[in-house]
């Protein structure tokens, strides 16, 4: 089986970009399963139901989300939908699922939405947590978006889970990293898988914005950039019947 993952999509030209390249990929890789990134797909950043409800309705199969999952007071309510998840290690009470497991008929696949804590909020351990996931899961098939700042804690990650699931994959620096690999004989891994959206940029936002930000340190209203979009996402190649991963691509598209 072949899955498509695509990289934090920001905005709504992000999104329009993804879904007029949704298809040629799709038919271009043989692609059965596509999921997505979309903690910053609404206008502004955060997600909202209309953003997610366009990339469900753009054949998105799940979608994942990272440090923005409340950052729009209207995404609570999207969190009803179990193929909409927010990171697995917020505490106990907090609304919404970090693990979905979608039904193919012959095989399922789990999907895992983790988030890091180093530079980051102060959430559970995402490693005793993915540990305590794993006990639940009765799938080989397994995905995680570790949304995580540090390189170095994805890395550790890869490795953690190397064996114990199909593939590892990098979000949230919106940075493509070169370090695409299959750990182990088994696990596909990547530190960051990118961003989809506008390229001339710092992260999605005008440039200009963000440079006076960090030049000034003064509050300033971000803006999504108006530049051409480009899209970043991987492809994994895994067999359904073990979960183990044969093969993981980069793909750049402008």
């Amino acid at each position: 089986m072949k899955l498509l993952f695509v990289g934090d999509i920001v905005g709504a030209s992000g999104c329009d970009f993804f879904a007029s390249k949704l298809y040629g990929i799709k038919k271009d890789y043989g692609i059965d399963i596509t999921i997505v990134n979309g903690e910053n797909s609404a206008e502004g950043n955060g997600i909202t139901r209309q953003s997610a409800d366009f990339l469900l309705s753009n054949g998105v199969d799940a979608i994942t989300t990272g440090n923005h999952s409340f950052k729009r007071r209207e995404a609570v309510g999207i969190y009803e939908n179990d193929i909409i998840l927010r990171p697995a290690n917020y505490p106990d009470g907090v609304i919404g699922k970090g693990v979905c497991t979608l039904d193919f008929g012959r095989f399922s696949l789990a999907v895992i939405n983790l988030q890091g804590v180093t530079y980051m909020d102060s959430l559970d351990n995402p490693f005793t947590c993915i540990d305590a996931i794993l006990e639940e899961i009765d799938t080989p098939n397994i995905i995680v978006d570790f949304h995580a700042e540090a390189s170095a804690e994805k890395k550790a990650m890869g490795h953690y889970l190397t064996g114990k699931v199909t593939a590892v994959l990098g979000t949230h620096t919106h940075v493509q990293t070169a370090d695409e690999i299959i750990l182990g004989s088994h696990t596909a891994y990547i530190t960051d898988v990118g961003m989809t959206g506008p390229e001339l940029s710092v992260l999605g936002v005008e440039t200009e914005i963000a440079v006076e930000k960090l030049r000034f340190r003064y509050p300033v209203m971000f803006a999504e950039s108006k530049n051409p979009c480009f899209l970043n996402g991987v492809v994994v190649d895994f067999d359904e019947k073990c979960g183990k991963a044969r093969s993981i691509e980069r793909i750049i598209l402008r």
